[in-house]
C-alpha cells in the first residue's frame, strides 16, 4: 500500500469459495478459543487475560502495518466512529470474559452467538442490498434453532448472570457490526478498522481490570503462556483481521450467519477436551446448521 489511501473495494454479493474457507478456519478456532478461555480463567483472572491479549495482538498489528506500509493515523474522517466500535468491541469481550466466570463456555455460547439476529435486523436499515429475504430467515432461524438442540443437555448448569453477559456481549457484537457498516467504515484498510478496536478495547480492558482489583502478579504456567499466546497471535490478530477484510468485501448479513457454526465447534472441542464422544445430537445439529447458512446465502429466484 505504500501509506497510500486504500483504493476502492469490490464488494460481492454472495460468499465465493475464499470466504467460505476463511469462515470455516475462522468459526473452528473461535469454538475452540471458547473452551481454551474458559480453562484458562481458572488461572488468569478473566478482565486481565482478555487485556494481556489485546496489548500482544495490538503490538503485532501495529508491526503488521508497519511492514505493510498502513497509515493507521491519517485524517480521514473515522476518528469517532473508530472510537465508538472501540468501545462497543471493548465491552463485548468484558461481559464475554466475565461471563465465563458464571456459566459454563457452551453456555456462554449459545446466548453470545445471537449477534447475527442483530446484525440482520439492523444493518438493512442503513444498507437496503443486505436486507434478508423470508427464506433467509428461515435460514437463520434454522441455524440458531440447531445450536439450542445441540446444547439443550447442558443447560442445567450456569446462572441468569452468565445468561445475561452472553446475550448483552452476543448484542455488542451485532452492534459492533452495524456500526461498521453504518458509518461506511469498511472503506478503510482492514487493518485500520482492526487497530481502532483493538487499540482502544485494551486501553479500557487495562483500566477495567485495575478498577476491578484483579492480581496481575504470579507465576504464569505453560498451559497459560501457550493459551495467552494463541489467543493473542491466532485469536485477536489473524482471526480478527480476516474477519474485517471480509466484512469489506462480502455482505455481513450473510458472512455472520456462519458464526453460528462456532458453538457447535466450542462444543465439539469441549467434548475432545473432556474426551467424551461426538453424539449423534451434534451431527444431526451441524447438518441443520449446514442447512440454515445455505439458505441463507441462496441467491434470489
Amino acid at each position: 500500500m505504500n501509506g497510500m489511501t486504500p483504493p476502492e473495494k469490490i464488494r460481492k454479493d454472495h460468499l465465493d469459495t475464499l470466504a467460505v474457507s476463511m469462515l470455516l478456519v475462522c468459526c473452528m478456532f473461535w469454538g475452540f478459543q471458547q473452551v481454551l478461555v474458559k480453562a484458562t480463567v481458572a488461572e488468569l483472572p478473566p478482565v486481565f487475560q482478555s487485556a494481556v491479549r489485546g496489548v500482544g495482538a495490538t503490538l503485532l498489528l501495529w508491526l503488521w502495518c508497519q511492514w505493510r506500509g498502513v497509515r493507521l493515523f491519517a485524517r480521514d474522517g473515522s476518528l469517532w466512529a473508530g472510537l465508538l466500535v472501540g468501545c462497543l468491541f471493548a465491552a463485548e469481550f468484558a461481559f464475554i470474559y466475565i461471563g465465563l466466570q458464571h456459566t459454563s463456555a457452551s453456555r456462554l455460547t449459545v446466548f453470545l452467538y445471537t449477534s447475527p439476529f442483530w446484525v440482520a435486523a439492523l444493518v438493512p436499515l442503513f444498507i437496503r442490498t443486505e436486507r434478508l429475504r423470508p427464506v433467509q430467515w428461515l435460514g437463520m432461524a434454522c441455524a440458531f434453532a440447531a445450536v439450542v438442540f445441540a446444547l439443550r443437555e447442558g443447560f442445567g448448569g450456569g446462572g441468569a448472570t452468565g445468561d445475561l453477559m452472553g446475550l448483552a456481549a452476543g448484542a455488542l457484537w451485532g452492534l459492533t457490526t452495524v456500526a461498521i457498516r453504518a458509518a461506511n467504515l469498511t472503506r478503510l484498510a482492514a487493518e485500520k478498522l482492526l487497530f481502532y478496536q483493538l487499540a482502544v478495547s485494551t486501553v479500557v480492558l487495562v483500566l477495567l481490570s485495575y478498577l476491578m482489583g484483579e492480581p496481575w502478579g504470579g507465576d504464569w504456567s505453560h498451559f497459560a503462556i501457550g493459551s495467552v499466546a494463541l489467543q493473542t497471535v491466532v485469536g485477536a490478530f489473524a482471526s480478527y483481521l480476516a474477519w474485517m477484510w471480509m466484512l469489506g468485501h462480502y455482505p455481513a448479513t450473510k458472512i455472520s450467519a456462519f458464526v453460528f457454526l462456532t458453538p457447535l465447534f466450542a462444543l465439539l472441542f469441549g467434548m475432545l477436551w473432556l474426551g467424551e464422544a461426538v453424539t449423534m445430537t451434534l451431527a444431526l445439529s451441524l447438518a441443520l446448521v449446514a442447512v440454515g447458512i445455505v439458505l441463507v446465502n441462496r441467491k434470489p429466484g
